[in-house]
Formats: structure tokens, sequence, C-alpha cells
């Protein structure tokens, strides 16, 4: 029978991994919608967040998007920073659950926002299948190579 502090430090410890996971998963969403927002909405200018009103409205939805992206990634940061004061970072498992974290938006963003809600798509006036097709290949292989990441964080850890 396990003692009262072998309970305890048994509780903390996964408490502090699943802070590891979301603080990576939040650092990871916002990541990659700050480079989508970047890159595809004002780079590119190939769409905005929401694409179905004026121009204006679209502006307004990327700037919407931005802010969620900073407030996902610094939050994300500011739970990476409590856990290094903690001296409880368990790098890898952090690094694999960033992969998860982004390939979960982009996939969301390629399924959901692209196709279900069509709220905008990757470009206009081209053909749409390469761009999706891309799109969605690269989240979910993020999304994999996360989960692959975290499988083998965690038996190392536990060798």
């Amino acid at each position: 029978m396990a003692s009262k502090e072998q309970v305890i430090a048994d509780e903390t410890a996964h408490k502090l991994q699943k802070r590891n996971f979301w603080s990576g998963i939040l650092f990871g969403i916002g990541s990659m919608a700050f480079v989508d927002e970047v890159i595809f909405h004002q780079l590119l200018q190939w769409h905005h967040f929401y694409d179905l009103a004026t121009p204006q409205i679209g502006i307004f939805a990327d700037g919407l998007l931005n802010s969620f992206a900073w407030f996902a990634a610094i939050g994300g940061l500011f739970m990476f920073a409590d856990l290094r004061r903690r001296q409880a970072v368990r790098m890898r498992y952090w690094i694999a659950s960033i992969l998860i974290g982004a390939g979960a938006f982009q996939l969301f963003d390629g399924i959901i926002d692209h196709k279900v809600f069509r709220t905008h798509q990757v470009r206009y006036q081209v053909e749409l299948w390469p761009y999706d097709l891309s799109w969605n290949l690269f989240g979910a292989a993020l999304l994999i190579a996360g989960i692959v990441l975290a499988k083998s964080a965690k038996e190392r850890r536990s060798a």
C-alpha cells in the first residue's frame, strides 16, 4: 500500500504532466493561428478569417483571430514559465503537445472552417483540392508527429 506522501507526490506529478500538456497545446494553437494569420491573411492576402461579409468585417475577424492567437500563445508561455519555476518541464512532452496543438488547429481550420462552416477557403478563383489537401495533410502530419513524440516521451519517462 502506498504511503500518503507517495500518493500526494503521484497526484502532483500527474497535475504537472497535465500542465505541461496544456501549456504546449495552447502555445501550439496560438502559434499556428498566428502563422496562418500573418502568412495567409496579411502577406499573401488569400483570405480573411470570415469571408462571408464585407472586407471590413473580414479584417475585423482577422483581428479577433490574431487576439485569440496571442492570448493562447502567451497563456501557454505563462504556464511554461510556472513549470520552469517548479523545475517540472518535460521538454519532449511539451514539444509534442505544441505539435499536437498546431496540428489540431490546422485540421480544425481546414475541415471545420473551410468545409463545414465555409467561413473562408484557402484561396479563391483556383482549383481548391490541392490547397485543401496540402493544408490538411500538413495538419495531420503535425498531429501525428506530436502524438508519436508524446508517446515516446512517456515511454522514455517510465523506463
